[in-house]
């Protein structure tokens, strides 16, 4: 995910997925037989999508701490990643439902145009790509956990350039080493696996990497860069399954792991159940990614405590659980974000209220936020002294600050 233009719209292309049931939309692999669901099948299906939107979120949330920490050092010559957070800015939050809203069209037109076969066939190569490095990425911090001291764990470089002599230049520079090529395995199969079978279970453990990822790697810069883009995919969700039948056709024929699904007959049927109830993953990473930069506020104040971060995880537990009561209750796709939107911002603002830090949520700002890739001046040093001894003193500092390590993926 490169930025909030492309790479989120990319992963991301339904992000209001509405959440369904089998007796709301066909299954995945497009048959249309009337599935009436058990109540134990349908309680297994409902939590454990529910479960499934909850882990990308905690864990995302918790690394989006570590990676934010490591822009800083990057930026202050002490660390360099090459996955560092994207900032969004309100100028994104105002128009990413309009891009939403013409990609999510522009899919409708092309399904209602085109061979649905050949369309899903160049959307799962191109999601195979993505998923193998997105759950590559995602393995890599267990797998420096795991991996055997007393194995050697040789560093590798692909280099590619342009040019010869002064006029080189790299276009490509990337470093790895043995434990990353294990990751890079691990992932390929899973997706040889989602191409040739587009098995659920491939499905989500690629989805579940995505939404971790997004969360991970997408920063809000503000509290009201948040409100700004909760609210406007608040109108986005509502208008799109409600207002037309865009949203939810797109979902039936979009075969791509932009969704969480988990079958209602899989008690009845083991593994190769079919009906399955689903989740967008908009609906997971657009929280997820406010809620997260509730935890940074909570680091932020220094008080040992995260009340923020929790009181927004029970909200967005509090608003999916809704969601399912009312799809439940009507028999009808419902627009997630109608009732997670008002529950992840109203929650964590009475709290403000209630402690009187509600200035201090909306004003809160980290400074690898404000201008991204941009060092801040935090205080205008005292200068005295001749020329002379100013350029000696600079030298001197200069040689003594910390120089950049290089960094390989095995340490993101």
């Amino acid at each position: 995910m490169a930025d909030i233009e492309q790479g989120s719209s990319a992963a991301l292309p339904t992000e209001g997925t509405p959440l369904q049931d089998a007796n709301d939309t066909d299954t995945l692999n497009g048959t249309a037989a009337k599935f009436v669901a058990t109540a134990e099948g349908t309680a297994l299906a409902y939590g454990s999508l529910v479960l499934m939107a909850l882990l990308p979120i905690f864990f995302g949330a918790l690394r989006s701490v570590s990676s934010s920490k490591s822009k800083v050092g990057a930026e202050n010559g002490y660390e360099n990643s090459s996955d560092m957070p994207e900032t969004i800015t309100s100028r994104d939050a105002a128009r990413f439902p309009i891009i939403a809203s013409c990609t999510l069209f522009g899919l409708y037109l092309f399904f209602k145009i085109f061979s649905q076969e050949y369309i899903n066939l160049l959307l799962s190569m191109y999601f195979f790509v993505l998923g193998i490095l997105a759950l590559s990425h995602t393995m890599s911090p267990f797998m420096n956990r795991v991996f055997p001291a007393n194995l050697p764990n040789k560093q590798y470089q692909l280099l590619f350039t342009q040019g010869t002599g002064e006029s080189k230049e790299e276009i490509v520079n990337y470093e790895f080493d043995t434990k990353d090529l294990i990751c890079l395995g691990i992932s390929s199969v899973v997706g040889v696996w989602y191409v040739l079978k587009k098995h659920w279970v491939a499905n989500n453990l690629f989805g579940l990497a995505f939404a971790l990822n997004g969360v991970e790697l997408l920063h809000l810069n503000n509290v009201s860069t948040g409100c700004i883009l909760l609210g406007g995919l608040f109108v986005y969700d509502v208008f799109w399954v409600f207002g037309t039948n865009v949203m939810v056709t797109v979902a039936k024929s979009f075969e791509a792991p932009i969704k969480l699904v988990f079958p209602q007959d899989l008690l009845e049927r083991g593994l190769d159940a079919s009906n399955f109830a689903m989740l967008g993953l908009g609906d997971v990473v657009i929280p997820g990614i406010f809620i997260a930069l509730l935890l940074r506020f909570d680091v932020s104040l220094k008080k040992n405590s995260r009340t923020y971060f929790y009181t927004s995880f029970f909200a967005y537990i509090f608003g999916l659980g809704f969601t399912i009561f009312i799809m439940h209750t009507f028999k009808h796709a419902q627009p997630a974000l109608l009732y997670l939107v008002p529950a992840c911002i109203g929650f964590p603002v009475v709290v403000a209220l209630v402690k009187g830090e509600l200035t201090e949520m909306f004003s809160y700002e980290s400074s690898e936020e404000v201008l991204p890739h941009t060092p801040r001046l935090t205080h205008f040093p005292t200068v005295s002294g001749s020329p002379a001894s100013l350029a000696n003193s600079m030298q001197s500092s200069a040689s003594s600050s910390p120089r950049r390590r290089r960094h390989t993926p095995s340490n993101m």
